[in-house]
């Protein structure tokens, strides 16, 4: 099944035990492609169909597979729901069970799987030829989740842009895709800022997308990154003053510190040799993903979510708010920034 299907489906007929999220390499293509911004709307989608919120915190539970024993994955898989007709886990990095000695038990559990147990698995990377896979497609569900190409892509931007009450002119879309890429991550966060740029307008234009897209990738967001990277806040700071001199909006800035942190995410995460991103961003980032590493990365991508929902929810100065971030991130390896507070 196809990533886009599940989405439009979800909720409509019970799913299987088991359902993997993964790759999609077609007939043509040299490697398989992954888009983990749609498997994310999938599994959003899924478990608020499986699960009553008001007993979330009961029958839904989410693992990492480099972190988490398959022991104690497999015994929460089956243990029975309460108050709850099926419990759902999900596991985060299941590539990890393409190599069986990783996999321990949980293969012996998708051999047969619990019916009162929805068991999520994503999966960044996947060979086909493994127990793994072959077990979650006999017995579940396989998604496949591949990266959409540019004409889908541009659809996609119109589709969100029309649910928040904007159209984008084509030329717009255009832009905005060839400045982001093809990452729906990338192509998300360019299309908030430019709402936000455009404010009340009914109609966001070409121009729109350049005026409020332009610094992402520019040469002071880059001092900013190597700042960060080199463990020194004082540059970082100042990075970040000039770009609030320079008019930028503090949204727009959020959005390009979560840009920086993603791709070091990736870079962090990918299999040595792998490319996770283009050359000249690895090389930008890979201080940032040699420093904090795939887990303090997690870490520092929640921060930076938690301080933009506090910029618009509270009263703090979003200014404020903006260089305590950037010291936290900024700060030493040995001085944690994960989930701290901007009071």
């Amino acid at each position: 099944m196809n990533v886009q299907e599940l989405i439009r489906e979800a909720g409509k007929t019970p799913l299987p035990p088991i359902v993997l999220f993964c790759p999609y390499k077609s007939p043509k293509a040299r490697e398989a492609t992954f888009e983990p911004y749609l498997a994310e709307q999938a599994i959003e989608k899924v478990v608020a169909a499986a699960v009553d919120p008001s007993v979330r915190d009961l029958a839904y539970s989410t693992f990492y597979a480099d972190e988490t024993a398959p022991a104690e994955i497999v015994l929460e898989s089956q243990t029975l729901p309460f108050l709850a007709e099926r419990r759902v886990v999900l596991v985060r990095n299941a590539e990890l069970y393409n190599f069986e000695s990783q996999a321990g038990v949980l293969i012996h559990y998708l051999e047969n799987a619990s019916d009162r147990t929805l068991l999520l698995l994503l999966a960044s990377q996947i060979d086909r030829r493994t127990k793994f896979f072959k077990l979650c497609e006999k017995n579940g569900l396989v998604v496949e989740c591949p990266m959409l190409n540019d004409s889908a892509v541009a659809s996609w931007v119109r589709v969100r842009a029309e649910e928040r009450g904007k159209k984008i002119e084509p030329a717009a879309t255009s832009e905005m895709v060839r400045r982001s890429g093809l990452h729906l991550s990338d192509v998300n966060n360019a299309l908030n800022v430019v709402i936000s740029f455009v404010g009340d307008e009914p109609v966001i234009r070409e121009q729109d997308v350049v005026k409020a897209c332009a610094d992402v990738a520019e040469e002071e967001v880059w001092t900013l990154t190597d700042a960060i990277g080199a463990c020194d806040p004082s540059v970082a700071l100042s990075s970040l003053r000039r770009l609030i001199d320079m008019g930028k909006h503090p949204d727009e800035l959020v959005g390009a510190i979560n840009w920086i942190m993603k791709n070091a995410y990736q870079v962090a995460a990918v299999k040595k040799g792998a490319r996770a991103v283009s050359p000249f961003i690895q090389r930008k980032v890979a201080p940032i993903a040699a420093k904090l590493g795939v887990k303090k990365l997690r870490d520092a991508l929640m921060l930076v979510t938690d301080t933009h929902f506090m910029m618009r929810s509270t009263g703090v100065d979003a200014n404020l708010a903006l260089e305590l971030l950037v010291v936290k991130l900024a700060a030493p390896r040995q001085s944690p920034a994960a989930h701290a507070t901007v009071d």
